[in-house]
């Protein structure tokens, strides 16, 4: 079973699941938990190989990408959580879409922060670039390169730091674990953008995402069930960028849900 922390509201019935990227863990949610706490019950997870859930998986084991959400699942079903919101940044959106194609119904909203939808040219050369260095090369080197074409500005030096500290907990044999199922993800995006997900669905992007802001805008037009909030002077890890904003965004919209459910 995967690493994970609840934090129980003494009078809220309602629970929030927050899903980091590839190459983080719960450590990235830390500007958001004290005012999410304030209003819900908030359960934080490690994704298999990542953080505290690393410990429990071989170097050996390959990865499947259906199993790395079902891990959540599995989670909320330990802890009696029938139904919850759940909030994802950047590859945490694909576990998140995922989550919601294997277990409908467990969703009653979704927030996705710095949304991957699709790889793009860039992203497509990157991920193949990687794959054929990563045996000559150190991982952090490509992960570094990554790490400075998703969150290229000065202004955002911070979540940039942030990004690239918690990929060296990752280690290498779990970083080629998660490069080995890109083709995995990109079926799986590719499934994401021709059927809408089964609850509502806010997209929150930094207007400086230059890498995948011109994606979700395209997409929210074609899904009604959608709806995209930009948030200025923000990049990629918009919740660290702008966590304030990101919050009172956040927050208003499952508070606008729960009442309407």
């Amino acid at each position: 079973m995967i690493y994970h922390k609840a934090f129980v509201h003494k009078k809220s019935d309602t629970w929030v699941v927050f899903v980091h990227g590839a190459g983080g863990s719960n450590a990235v949610w830390f500007r958001q938990l004290r005012d999410f706490k304030k209003h819900f019950n908030v359960l934080l997870i490690d994704l298999r190989g990542h953080g505290k859930s690393k410990a429990y998986y071989s170097q050996e084991e390959i990865y499947r990408f259906n199993e790395i959400a079902l891990d959540v699942v599995q989670i909320m079903d330990y802890l009696q959580i029938q139904k919850a919101h759940f909030v994802g940044i950047s590859l945490g959106c694909i576990v998140i879409r995922a989550i919601d194609k294997l277990a409908p119904g467990r969703a009653e909203s979704i927030i996705l922060g710095g949304a991957v939808i699709q790889f793009n040219s860039k992203m497509k050369v990157l991920l193949n670039t990687a794959k054929l260095l990563h045996f000559i090369l150190p991982y952090m080197w490509l992960y570094r390169i990554n790490a400075w074409i998703l969150i290229p500005s000065k202004k955002h030096a911070e979540s940039r730091k942030l990004f690239i500290r918690e990929a060296i907990k990752l280690g290498r044999h779990e970083f080629r674990k998660w490069l080995h199922m890109s083709t995995e993800i990109r079926e799986n995006l590719q499934e994401h953008i021709k059927k809408e997900a089964s609850a509502p669905v806010l997209y929150i992007m930094g207007d400086r995402d230059h890498m995948f802001l011109p994606m979700v805008t395209d997409l929210v037009k074609k899904h009604i069930n959608s709806k995209l909030e930009i948030i200025r002077n923000s990049g990629h890890v918009c919740n660290l960028d702008q966590p304030e904003e990101f919050n009172t965004r956040s927050i208003q919209f499952i508070k606008t849900i729960s009442a309407s459910i």
